[in-house]
C-alpha cells in the first residue's frame, strides 16, 4: 500500500475536517471500549454514518477497540462487535489479545491492527502474535527511526508510527499512575494526565531547587513533519497523527501540512510549525525518533498548550505593549505572556510600527513587565480559514469521475461513471432516444447536465460521448440520469459485506496446583539478607515457589542466582519491561546465569527467549491480562503462568477466576505499584547536563530519588538496565485480604515484590505473608503487622475499589 494519513476523529466536525483535507484514513473510537474515555461516544447509528461518509470519500475508518476488556464484558463486547462488523469498518485497532482472537474468530478476513498500547517495540512480539494474523502494528512512540529500520527489515507487516501530538510519557500500555493515584486506569482509556501535574524532586531526602521547572515527566509534543520523507523512504505505511480530544482545526492542520510533504512538498519546517503550533502545541521535539536526549524532550516550566513563541514585550505604554514579534500578528489572534505567571488575552487593535507590532488587548489589568515572553496560542483568522476547508462547497473534497455516454435511435441513453478505485456504475434512461425534429442533443449539452453535480462529493474528470447526431430526449431524463448515477455511485462506494461467525465463550479447563509465594527481590543486599536470616523462613521453605530477581546492574544476578540456589530454593531473574531490536545483550546475560525461572515482561522477550532456551517461562502483569481469552493465549504461547494485570479490582479478578485455569494465575498480594515506565530518564534531565546514559554521569547510581505530586504522594525512582526509569508509589498496597478466597477458588502462585526495603524489613515481610498463605494469622493482623514497618503507610490499592471508574459522558447512550 502507499504512505497513508491517518487522522483522529473524536465528533464529526473533526470527520469532516480529515476527510477533506485529505486523510486516506481516521481512526475513531468503539462506543464504551476506547483508549479516550474523555471522547464522545457516537451511537451505533451515528458510527454507521461516519464510517459510510468517509467510504464515499474512499477515506478508510479504524475503530478504536484499543483497551483491556474485563471478564464480565465480554458478553457486551461480542454483542457490540455482532452490530459493528456489518457495518464495514476498514480495521479495528486492538489491545487486548482475547479481544483480537475474538474478531478473528468471528470474522476471518476483517483486518486488525495491533494498538500502539499492546507496546510492541520489537519485530520478536510481531513473530510471537502471528497466528491471529495482525495486518498492521502500531509502533511504540519510543521507537528511533534506526530501530524503525530493523524492524522494517525484519517483517512484512503493516507498521504504523506516530509523527505528530501529544507524546505519553510512559510507553503505551504501561502506565498505572492514573490506576494508582485515582483508580482511573490509562489501559481503559481513563487517563488522569498524571504526567502533565507539577512534582518536586527529592535526592538523598532533600528537595532539589529546580528554579521554575515543576512539571518533571512532561513532554513536549511530537512533531515529525522533517522526518516523514525519511520514514517514507524506511517503508512505513501508516503516518498517524495523535489527537481525538483535540479540535477540528487542529485536524485540519496537521492533515493539510502532513498531507502535502507526505505528497512531495518541501518540509518549509519554519512556516509549517507556526501553524502546527497554533492549533495545539506544548512546544515541538522531534520525540524518540532521534533516539533519546534528556534535555530536551521536557522543558519543565509549562505542561499545556503554549503555541508559538514569537517574541518579548518591549515596552508597556497606558493602553497597549509593544511586542518585537517575528510573526506577523492580527486582531483576534490570542497571545499568552509568561513571566512570573501565565496570562492571556485576545488582540483588539494592532499596528505594526517598524519591525515591532503595537497591541491593545481584549483583555484589561493584566500583570504585565517588561522582558515578558510572548506566545501566539490562538490564531482565529488562521482558524477561521481552515474552517473554510470543511464547511464551503468550493474547497470541500471531490471525488473525480470519468463518464462515458452513448446513445443511439430507438434505444436508452447509457451513462456510465468510473470511479477513482476503478468500480463501474450505469445508469439508463427510461425512454429509448428518438430523432429530433429540432434543437437535436448535443455531446456539449450532455457533459454540462450530467456535470453538474455541485450538491454531490463528485466531479468529472474526464467525459466521452458516442450518441448520433439529430437525437432527442426531454432534459428531465438527463436530470434523472443524474439522480441515478449518483446514487448507485453512492451504493458502490459505501457498500460492505461482512459474514459474522458466532461466538461463544467458553471457560478454561481448570487443573489443580499447592498455592505458594513467588519473592521478587530488587538488590543482592536483599538476598544476601534472606540467606543471612533464612532460619527465621525455613519452616516456610515449601510455600515458597521461587525467588526472582529484578536488579538495577545485571552483574549482580549470577552470585544472586547461586546464593538462592543454595537454600534448596528456586531462582528466577526478571526481564526489563521494554525490548527494543538489538537489546538481547540482557536477555543473553539471564539465560547465561541458569536461573530455574524467567518473569518475562514483554511479547518480544517471549519469542526470544522461547527459541533460545528451555528454561521455563512465568509472565509478568506488564503482558495485561485482564481475561481468560488472553491468559489462555499466552499460557499457549509457552507462559506456565501469568501475574495478572494491576487494573483488575477484586470483582474483575473473581470473576476472571471463574472462567480461568487457576492454576495459572498468579496475584500480587504486596507491592509498590510500577506508575509510570519511561524512556525518560529523569536523573539525566534534571541531576546532569547529559542526553543519554553516554554523558550523564550516572546520577542514578549514586542517588536515592523520589518525586512528590501534588497531592502529597511520594514516588520512588528506579532505573533499569537499560536506563529506563521506573516511577513507584511509595506507599505500598497489600492484597492480603483476598488470599483465603483466591486460595479456595485454586489460585496457585502469589507474589510479594520488594523495592528499598533493607533485609531486615524485607524479611518481616516475607514471613508475615508466609504465615498468612499458612493460615497462621488473619489478614487483619498481617495488614497491622506490616502498617508498623511502612514509611509512608500501606493501603488496599486497586483491589479494594468496587466501583470502576465513571467518566462525565452521559449516562443515556444507544
Amino acid at each position: 500500500m502507499n504512505s497513508e494519513l491517518l487522522l483522529p476523529v473524536g465528533n464529526m466536525d473533526m470527520c469532516l475536517a480529515a476527510v477533506h483535507y485529505g486523510a486516506d484514513a481516521i481512526y475513531v473510537g468503539v462506543p464504551f471500549f476506547n483508549a479516550r474515555g474523555r471522547t464522545t461516544d457516537f451511537s451505533l447509528e451515528d458510527l454507521k454514518e461516519m464510517i459510510d461518509f468517509c467510504h464515499l470519500y474512499g477515506v478508510r475508518v479504524n475503530l478504536a477497540f484499543n483497551v483491556v476488556i474485563f471478564q464480565n464484558e465480554f458478553p457486551k463486547a461480542i454483542e457490540l462487535l455482532e452490530q459493528i462488523l456489518p457495518m464495514g469498518p476498514d480495521a479495528f485497532i486492538v489491545q487486548d489479545l482475547g479481544l483480537a482472537k475474538i474478531i478473528r474468530s468471528m470474522a476471518p478476513h476483517q483486518r486488525i491492527h495491533a494498538s500502539t498500547q499492546m507496546t510492541v517495540t520489537n519485530p520478536d512480539a510481531i513473530k510471537l502474535v502471528d497466528d491471529l494474523k495482525i495486518d498492521r502494528f502500531v509502533l511504540g512512540r519510543e521507537n528511533s527511526i534506526s530501530e524503525l529500520k530493523l524492524i522494517r527489515e525484519n517483517t512484512d507487516k503493516e507498521l504504523e508510527v506516530f509523527v505528530h501530538g501529544a507524546l505519553c510519557v510512559a510507553y503505551s500500555g504501561q502506565c498505572f499512575t492514573s490506576e494508582s493515584l485515582g483508580g482511573r486506569s490509562a489501559n481503559r482509556g481513563q487517563c488522569a494526565q498524571s504526567c502533565r501535574l507539577e512534582y518536586e524532586l527529592f535526592v538523598d531526602e532533600v528537595k532539589k531547587d529546580l528554579g521554575s521547572k515543576k512539571y518533571l515527566v512532561s513532554p513536549k509534543d511530537l512533531m515529525g513533519i522533517e522526518e516523514v520523507p525519511a520514514l517514507k523512504k524506511l517503508g512505513i505505511n501508516s503516518f498517524k497523527v495523535e489527537g481525538r480530544l483535540k479540535t477540528p482545526e487542529y485536524v485540519a492542520s496537521a492533515a493539510k501540512n502532513y498531507r502535502e510533504v507526505l505528497d512531495g512538498a518541501p518540509v518549509n519546517l519554519e512556516k509549517r510549525t507556526e501553524e502546527l503550533s497554533t492549533t495545539y502545541s506544548r512546544g515541538f521535539f522531534s520525540g524518540w525518533l532521534h533516539g533519546v536526549n534528556h534535555q530536551q524532550l521536557v522543558d519543565g516550566t509549562y505542561s499545556a498548550h503554549r503555541g508559538l513563541e514569537v517574541g518579548t514585550i518591549l515596552e508597556i505604554r497606558k493602553k497597549t505593549i509593544l511586542i518585537s514579534s517575528k510573526t506577523k500578528l492580527a486582531a483576534g489572534m490570542g497571545l499568552l505572556f509568561v513571566g512570573k505567571e501565565e496570562q492571556g488575552s485576545k488582540i483588539f487593535t494592532v499596528q505594526k510600527i517598524g519591525q515591532h507590532f503595537e497591541v491593545e488587548l481584549l483583555q484589561k489589568n493584566l500583570k504585565l513587565e517588561k522582558g515578558n515572553k510572548v506566545y501566539l496560542n490562538s490564531n482565529e483568522p488562521m482558524a477561521k480559514e481552515l474552517q473554510k476547508g470543511w464547511l464551503t462547497r468550493e474547497k470541500q473534497k471531490r471525488i473525480p469521475l470519468s463518464l462515458f455516454v452513448e446513445g443511439r435511435i430507438g434505444e436508452a441513453l447509457i451513462v456510465s461513471a468510473t470511479d477513482p478505485e476503478g468500480r463501474v456504475v450505469r445508469a439508463f434512461s427510461k425512454s429509448f432516444l428518438s430523432e429530433a425534429k429540432e434543437r437535436p442533443l448535443t455531446p456539449a449539452q450532455v457533459a454540462e447536465e450530467l456535470s453538474s453535480l455541485g450538491t454531490t462529493p463528485y466531479k468529472v474528470k474526464d467525459f466521452e460521448a458516442q450518441i448520433q447526431d439529430r437525437l432527442f430526449i426531454n432534459h428531465k431524463e438527463l436530470k434523472e440520469l443524474r439522480r441515478e448515477m449518483v446514487e448507485k455511485l453512492n451504493q458502490i462506494r459505501t457498500k460492505r459485506e461482512a459474514t459474522v461467525v458466532p461466538f461463544k465463550l467458553t471457560p478454561m479447563e481448570k487443573k489443580s496446583a499447592h498455592s505458594g509465594l513467588n519473592i521478587l527481590l530488587r538488590s543482592k543486599a536483599q538476598v544476601e539478607g534472606l540467606v543471612q536470616d533464612f532460619a527465621l523462613i525455613r519452616g516456610y521453605k515449601d510455600l515458597i515457589k521461587s525467588v526472582i530477581l529484578d536488579f538495577e546492574f545485571g552483574k549482580d544476578y549470577a552470585p544472586s542466582v547461586e546464593l538462592i540456589k543454595s537454600l534448596g530454593l528456586k531462582a528466577g531473574i526478571a526481564t526489563t519491561r521494554i525490548l527494543k531490536p538489538s537489546e538481547y545483550y540482557n536477555l543473553n546475560t539471564i539465560i547465561r546465569c541458569q536461573p530455574d525461572l524467567i518473569l518475562v515482561r514483554n511479547l518480544g522477550a517471549i519469542e526470544y527467549l522461547k527459541s533460545k532456551t528451555q528454561i521455563p517461562l512465568i509472565g509478568d502483569f506488564s503482558l495485561n491480562v485482564t481475561n481468560s481469552m488472553t491468559l489462555d493465549y499466552l499460557i499457549s504461547k509457552g507462559l506456565e503462568s501469568v501475574n495478572v494485570s494491576y487494573d483488575l479490582n477484586q470483582d474483575q479478578l473473581l470473576d476472571m477466576v471463574e472462567f480461568s485455569d487457576p492454576s495459572k494465575m498468579e496475584v500480587t498480594l504486596h507491592q509498590y505499584m510500577p506508575e509510570f515506565h519511561m524512556e525518560h530518564c529523569v536523573f539525566a534531565a534534571f541531576m546532569s547536563n547529559g542526553s543519554s546514559f553516554r554523558d550523564c554521569g550516572k546520577p542514578c547510581e549514586k542517588h536515592e530519588v523520589k518525586l512528590k505530586d501534588p497531592y502529597g504522594n511520594m514516588h520512588f525512582l528506579k532505573a533499569d538496565q537499560e536506563c529506563r526509569n521506573t516511577f513507584f508509589k511509595a506507599t505500598p498496597q497489600s492484597a492480603g485480604f483476598l488470599v483465603k478466597e483466591l486460595k479456595d477458588k485454586g489460585v496457585a502462585s502469589f507474589r510479594l515484590e520488594a523495592l528499598n526495603e533493607t533485609p531486615e524489613e524485607i524479611n518481616l515481610k516475607i514471613v508475615t505473608y508466609l504465615k498468612l498463605l499458612n493460615d497462621e494469622i488473619t489478614a487483619d493482623f498481617a495488614l497491622n503487622s506490616l502498617k508498623v514497618v511502612e514509611s509512608y503507610g500501606l493501603g488496599l490499592g486497586q483491589m479494594n475499589k468496587v466501583d470502576t471508574y465513571k467518566d462525565r459522558k452521559k449516562e443515556s447512550r444507544t
